[in-house]
């Protein structure tokens, strides 16, 4: 998506340990006229394959996701990484790999909001290395439900995660495939 594209090379900035600073417009300050175009390009992309679930992971997923939500007409849930005092005691739960913050998490949604007569579209900011999709697929099967794909606003193609859920058979479209950073360039495939 040349729009996105254009918008890392003006704004995003690369750090070391192969990180992409972009929360001036995506994870964190938010630019909602992309992330409606952004959702637009996501249904395009989708729309034949019947979903009527968004499901991310907590934080920096969320506001693709309730955008993305909100143009297929559907409800976007998000998987908790901490249990809270209100969340149910009856969740699907997973162990997931967090490549930005260098952590595990206990990834969690409860069982009322996740079951087997969803069609899910995983959404998320990045792929890196497939460890966030792979756990959402993972609650999805364990709730019944069959899950449509994954949209993705920008993949680190370098990392390899997005190749290895594509040979696993998972349906991942990214907005933005970035195939290598340096202090001072972004290549895109």
């Amino acid at each position: 998506m040349k729009l996105l594209e254009d918008r890392i090379l003006k704004d995003g900035q690369v750090l070391p340990g192969g990180i992409l600073k972009v929360d001036g417009f995506l994870n964190h300050r938010i630019d909602p006229q992309l992330f409606y175009d952004m959702a637009e390009e996501l249904k395009r992309r989708f729309r034949d394959e019947g979903v009527n679930k968004i499901l991310t992971i907590e934080a920096s997923g969320i506001s693709l996701a309730i955008m993305t939500g909100y143009v297929f007409g559907c409800p976007m849930v998000f998987a908790k990484k901490s249990r809270s005092k209100n969340i149910s005691r009856d969740v699907w739960s997973v162990e997931v790999e967090s490549f930005t913050h260098g952590n595990t998490n206990t990834v969690m949604v409860s069982k009322e909001y996740l079951g087997p007569e969803d069609r899910v579209l995983i959404v998320d900011d990045f792929l890196a290395t497939g460890a966030a999709l792979r756990g959402l697929k993972e609650l999805v099967e364990m709730a019944g439900g069959s899950v449509a794909g994954a949209g993705i606003a920008i993949e680190k193609v370098f990392q390899g995660g997005g190749d290895l859920l594509r040979k696993e058979g998972m349906r991942v479209e990214s907005l933005a495939r970035i195939a290598s950073m340096t202090d001072d360039s972004i290549t895109f495939c």
